[in-house]
């Protein structure tokens, strides 16, 4: 990595929890590639004053987790279409002033339908209303799909995530009659649910893709089952990885290759 110097541009990361991840996947590809860059994490309880100051201290590029998401939204200059179809930011990017806000994960999640060429016709069920559940039905309503269902305990949420989309809402699993199945809950991440299968085996059996938004660890309970199930799958550290490539490239220029996208994911996932 280049010695810090007064005409390296900076990136950073807000977030309620901060972690290394893309701290270490930025810095690595950074210094692979010989730029001119440093990428650094934080933490705000100003996010308003934190906003200001990528403004007025020309910062590039800031990643944007939780709770800070939709907070961002009436901060920044232009919201563009990924960001506005969910309501939820994860980048913003500097151009001299001009605060643009896009949303990578909805972006990468669009990309993995389309890669992992998923069928329109095909019934979908989500398990989980959050923050990242809005880039997952979105991501299917922009490709196309008409049957989808969110199963989910919170009604309201739950119900208002259906209702903006247009697709339906159960607060119990119903007939494992889906041919993907997709969860974007805690279950199955390291932690308190670290053994928590997302789905019922009857559930893997029936479908034909199983997709688990968990990144940590990439190969959760429900992805050990439906590989045991020979079933295809993707995973949390697809979507991780495809976001972070997406937000390097925005701050850089630089497009990556799939190659450097993988080395970097795996390094940022080392302890």
């Amino acid at each position: 990595m280049p010695i810090l110097n007064k005409d390296m541009s900076v990136c950073i990361s807000l977030a309620g929890r901060p972690s290394n991840l893309g701290t270490r996947f930025h810095n690595v590809l950074y210094d692979e590639l010989g730029l001119n860059f440093i990428y650094k994490a934080f933490t705000t309880d100003d996010i308003e004053g934190a906003v200001r100051g990528i403004r007025a201290l020309g910062i590039r590029g800031c990643s944007v987790s939780m709770p800070f998401k939709e907070a961002v939204i009436p901060l920044v200059d232009i919201v563009e279409p990924s960001a506005a179809a969910i309501e939820s930011v994860n980048t913003i990017v500097n151009d001299g002033g001009v605060l643009s806000a896009s949303n990578t994960d909805y972006e990468a999640i669009a990309q993995l339908i389309a890669e992992h060429e998923l069928d329109p016709a095909q019934r979908v069920l989500v398990r989980g209303s959050g923050g990242m559940a809005k880039a997952v039905v979105a991501a299917f309503r922009g490709a196309g799909f008409t049957d989808l269902s969110i199963v989910a305990r919170n009604a309201d949420a739950g119900g208002a995530l259906a209702e903006k989309y247009r697709y339906h809402w159960v607060a119990d699993d119903p007939e494992p009659d889906f041919d993907i199945i997709v969860n974007v809950t805690p279950l199955g991440m390291h932690g308190a649910d670290a053994a928590a299968l997302a789905f019922a085996p009857e559930f893997i059996e029936r479908a034909n893709t199983v997709f688990d938004v968990v990144a940590f660890p990439a190969e959760t309970p429900l992805i050990l089952a439906a590989r045991a199930a020979g079933k295809p799958v993707i995973t949390g550290a697809e979507v991780i990885a495809l976001q972070a490539a997406r937000q390097f490239e925005r701050y850089t220029g630089v497009a990556l290759t799939r190659d450097q996208v993988e080395r970097a994911a795996a390094f940022s996932r080392e302890e």
